[in-house]
């Protein structure tokens, strides 16, 4: 519990003094973080992955009728 109560005061302040109702809204502020954090890591992790991409110039093939 120790652990949720120092997340939710990470989160912001508190939002209600409904201790009820500052749980709801510390989850939602949580799943806003969680989309944002993963949408991060999606645009990191396609960043690295074509990182050095150079395009390799393909030998052209021609064709010549006889």
């Amino acid at each position: 519990m120790k652990l949720w109560r120092l997340w939710c005061k990470a989160l912001g302040e508190k939002a209600s003094n409904d201790k009820r109702e500052a749980d709801n809204i510390a989850s939602i502020r949580s799943i806003i973080f969680v989309t944002y954090f993963l949408t991060n890591c999606f645009i990191v992790a396609g960043v690295i992955r074509h990182w050095n991409d150079v395009p390799v110039a393909k030998p052209s093939t021609i064709c010549t009728a006889r």
